[in-house]
């Protein structure tokens, strides 16, 4: 079968050959059709000398060719969260890691759920507590994890939504259920927050950005607010930081990696997603999106273009 590798994408010649692989108790054998794209994928594909080399991609769509599990039969339609392997024409995983693609959703939108819809739902529920009818602000709303955190917000708890992101894409945001989003380039996002609740803050941040808007999110927050770190697009070190207006704010401010949890967390992450969401999948209320497809030889073409800021939302790749 073709693969893709943390070396082989550096090389001339991305491609390499490997064995199909095969399954043991309680896996199954996947046909990969998609394969998303993920800031992991980049990291790694960047740091090839200093990493053991593996197969590249965390998250598929495909088919279920063989199986050693009761939970999962040949011939189902299936998403995937993988550690490694999805840059490949099969993978083996365990049955625990799947995700049933419902009927209206096509192997290229499915491809689009795993890494994103499981982050944001991972953050605004099992880490930010989100409840019903409370208030959310997310960061890099037109991104693939900002999308799903909208949708999984308003449907599960009817959250008050609100965003940041930049010219046009601010309309996105509100297509995808956000009660307003804030254009960062033109308007100061603490200042809109606080008009936006009626000077009471809200009461969860998603942030993908990092040192940049801290000082913002603490000042956008709400008495016993969290702020959920999740990324770092601008940079890693915060310069000054007013401890007490967290204390007297009484804070809670965490950070999150989906990739480094453990296998356990992540069966039990998957098993209350599937379980939460499906009925909203079933009813087009949650409406995964990509944004761009490129062939698997084209997967540096994929990098450039991800690399170049052009894309708004999940990009792809293709496997037949």
């Amino acid at each position: 079968m073709k693969i893709i590798t943390s070396k082989s994408v550096n090389k001339r010649k991305v491609i390499e050959n490997a064995d199909i692989p095969t399954i043991v108790d309680g896996q199954v054998l996947i046909k990969i059709h998609n394969a998303g794209i993920n800031q992991l994928d980049l990291t790694q594909a960047q740091n090839f000398k200093k990493i053991d080399e593996k197969i590249l991609g965390v998250e598929i769509s495909g088919e279920i060719v063989a199986s050693k599990s009761d939970q999962v039969a040949v011939g189902q339609r299936v998403a995937a969260l993988l550690d490694q392997g999805g840059y490949a024409e099969y993978v083996a995983t365990s049955a625990s890691r799947v995700m049933p693609i419902p009927d209206d959703i096509n192997y290229r939108q499915a491809a689009s759920i795993p890494e994103s819809y499981l982050s944001a739902y991972q953050a605004l529920f099992n880490i930010g507590k989100l409840e019903n009818n409370q208030s959310v602000l997310i960061h890099a709303g037109d991104s693939s994890v900002g999308l799903a955190a909208i949708q999984l917000a308003k449907n599960l708890t009817n959250a008050k939504v609100i965003t940041t992101s930049s010219g046009d894409k601010t309309k996105l945001c509100v297509n995808n259920g956000a009660d307003n989003s804030i254009n960062y380039e033109t308007q100061n996002f603490a200042e809109e927050v606080s008009t936006l609740t009626n000077e009471q803050g809200v009461n969860l941040i998603l942030d993908f950005v990092g040192a940049s808007y801290f000082q913002q999110n603490i000042d956008s927050l709400a008495i016993d607010g969290k702020l959920v770190l999740i990324g770092n697009l601008d940079s890693n070190e915060v310069k000054k930081v007013d401890l007490l207006q967290i204390i007297m704010k009484r804070l809670t401010i965490t950070g999150t990696l989906l990739s480094s949890r453990s296998d356990t967390y992540k069966d039990q992450l998957i098993e209350s997603f599937n379980q939460n969401t499906k009925s909203l999948f079933d009813e087009q209320a949650l409406t995964p999106t990509f944004n761009k497809v490129f062939q698997m030889e084209d997967v540096k073409l994929a990098y450039k273009y991800i690399n170049s800021n052009q894309n708004v939302g999940k990009v792809l790749l293709e496997m037949e």
